[in-house]
């Protein structure tokens, strides 16, 4: 046990401040992303349309679309987009769609230049539907019984434009939970996901397991045109909704809907390479300031806290302390309800998530400058992607 110098002191105290005050806003804000309501009455309900890109997605697509069709939703089509699957996505929507005609299933053979094969087999989807709402959902996204009838109900008696879920997430292996359970904290703690229930916030958030956009609003900000070439879609939806003053919420689905969102920990990171550095802009300063931000309040403290001894240790304890509990209070809204002694084991394996997540900031940073970003089986050079930021013509939105 070491005393450190002031400027080591001095360093702590600034750690203290940027974790406790996020800290204490999300306490404040506990219940600012509330459940979804149910809506146990007869309500009159509009056409929705449901909107499912899906590539190679062969052992998954099938539970999705049962629990979709399985839905008490009056008046629903389903539209897949089969975006160049080389799997068995495509044999089994011809069976489904065989079986039920609410199905529709469009295929995509050659992707268009300008365009992302994700977001271009949404703008597919969207173009053919028919309904007044429409719903952007995953192919692997698991839906419970009266999941849409609640969305839409709760999205039409509160006149809203734009709905989103957060599901619950399926994480096999602990390695796996601990760096998911670190996703949602960053999300909801950091990012501050809660404030696009704040009328007064110009936070915009979208989730890609559950989008519910009114029609007329995803016209007017351009359709999926505007975000042709986003890897980071579904949130960059959500924020382009919210700058264009269209009403937005953000609801806690996880009884309604889940989804296992990777199968290992490798696969997490693998995946985030395509829109990790996309949220920070492209911008190489930026995903630095982050790398030292986790570096200095995630995996410092808990260092630091067997290391150095007098006022700092009093300081980095109480870090320590805040940062395990706000990591279980995320964990109970994104993951389970209850926490059982393996979600303490998850919290105490925060550092190494964190570190998990700056490695695949770094991997997202080298592999984009040197590369291009690569997605879907195609690579788009990275002075393409920089071009669209997905926000243009806000500005001149807000000034009418």
């Amino acid at each position: 046990m070491v005393t450190p110098p002031l400027v080591v002191t001095i360093f702590d105290a600034l750690v203290f401040l940027a974790v406790v005050v996020p800290f204490l806003l999300l306490i404040r804000h506990r219940n600012a992303i509330p459940t979804l309501p149910a809506f146990p009455g007869p309500v009159a309900l509009p056409r929705l349309s449901v909107v499912v890109p899906a590539r190679d997605e062969g052992s998954t697509i099938g539970r999705a679309l049962g629990s979709l069709l399985a839905q008490d939703y009056p008046d629903l089509e389903v539209i897949v987009v089969d975006d160049r699957s080389s799997d068995t996505t495509g044999d089994v929507l011809r069976e489904i769609a065989a079986k039920d005609g609410r199905l529709m299933v469009l295929r995509v053979d050659e992707l268009p230049a300008g365009w992302l094969g994700k977001n271009h087999a949404m703008w597919r989807g969207a173009a053919r539907a028919s309904g007044k709402w429409l719903l952007f959902t995953d192919a692997d996204v698991v839906f419970a019984q009266g999941a849409l009838r609640h969305g839409v109900a709760y999205a039409a008696a509160e006149s809203l434009d734009h709905l989103t879920l957060a599901p619950r997430l399926v994480a096999r292996g602990l390695a796996l939970r601990a760096f998911v359970a670190f996703f949602g904290y960053a999300f909801i703690a950091l990012w501050g996901a809660y404030l696009a229930n704040d009328p007064k916030s110009k936070r915009g958030v979208g989730i890609g397991a559950f989008n519910l956009v009114r029609s007329s609003a995803y016209e007017r900000i351009g359709t999926m045109r505007a975000l042709s070439l986003r890897p980071d879609d579904d949130i960059r939806l959500g924020r382009r909704l919210r700058g264009f003053g269209f009403r937005q919420r953000v609801l806690n689905g996880n009884a309604l809907l889940s989804v296992e969102w990777y199968p290992s920990l490798c696969a997490a990171i693998s995946g985030l390479e395509k829109s990790m550095y996309s949220s920070m802009e492209y911008r190489v300063i930026d995903a630095a300031g982050v790398l030292l931000y986790l570096g200095a309040t995630m995996v410092w403290p808990f260092v630091g806290v067997v290391l150095v001894g007098g006022i700092d240790r009093v300081l980095l304890a109480f870090v320590v302390a805040c940062l395990m509990a706000a990591l279980l209070e995320t964990y109970r809204q994104s993951m389970s309800l209850k926490l059982t002694p393996s979600a303490l084991l998850v919290a105490v394996l925060l550092p190494f998530s964190a570190a998990c997540f700056g490695w695949a900031i770094v991997r997202s940073v080298y592999l984009a400058e040197t590369r291009g970003v690569r997605w879907r089986g195609t690579t788009y050079p990275l002075s393409l992607l920089r071009a669209q930021s997905g926000l243009e013509g806000i500005a001149a939105n807000r000034s009418r």
